[in-house]
């Protein structure tokens, strides 16, 4: 399969943030920088909303919590956005080939949302706001970039990707006890608002 690199790629990407690569394949596309991009994704409408849902992640990402809120969200949203662009990339014939692309997309962007999901936990314990915004921004420049970079060097971008997951996914593993701390400091706030919440029905 000839667009298993790029297939990789987008998929890695798709799970850091799948509204970017929607967008980034099809204006490439629309603009002729690449024959790769099938036409499904260069519709103006899918543009648009994948334009607006773009924005609404770039800030929606850069706040604390609330990244984390839009992560367990996205769950689902990526990897299946990951699967769905695999599939479209390698062809739309239905064959083996289409579904081992959707397959390997959906898994990689599994993974790389949960390396993305995980680091962001742990940022969230620390109590300044900025490296939310810093982690979020590297993220949009390093999705632009690798999707750009993939373009042209399809084998060269998806070893990088590679690369970079062994390294999120050692780095998360690394960070689990900041999670788990960060999880039930969340549980604990769930917690003290219920029972707030019931003192205060039962003053009434």
């Amino acid at each position: 399969m000839s667009e298993l690199p790029l297939v990789f790629t987008s998929g890695w990407a798709s799970g850091i943030n799948a509204y970017a690569v929607v967008l980034l394949l099809g204006i490439f596309g629309r603009t002729g920088l690449t024959d790769e991009v099938p036409a499904s994704l260069q519709r103006t409408d899918v543009l648009i909303v994948a334009a607006a849902l773009f924005l609404c992640e770039a800030v929606a990402d850069k706040i604390p919590y609330v990244d984390s809120l839009w992560d367990t969200v996205h769950t689902v949203i990526r990897p299946v956005s990951g699967a769905v662009v695999g599939a479209l990339l390698a062809g739309q014939s239905g064959s083996l080939s289409d579904i081992t692309a959707g397959a390997v997309g959906g898994s990689t962007a599994l993974a790389s949302h949960f390396v993305k999901a995980g680091t962001r936990m742990a940022i969230n314990t620390s109590p300044e706001p900025f490296s939310n915004v810093v982690m979020s921004t590297a993220e949009d420049l390093g999705v632009g970039g690798i999707v750009t970079f993939a373009m042209f060097n399809p084998e060269a971008a998806a070893i990088i990707c590679a690369v970079l997951l062994i390294i999120g996914l050692a780095l998360l593993i690394y960070l689990w006890a900041k999670i788990r701390r960060y999880l039930r400091r969340r549980a604990q706030r769930r917690e003290e608002k219920r029972l707030a919440a019931e003192v205060a029905r039962v003053a009434r």
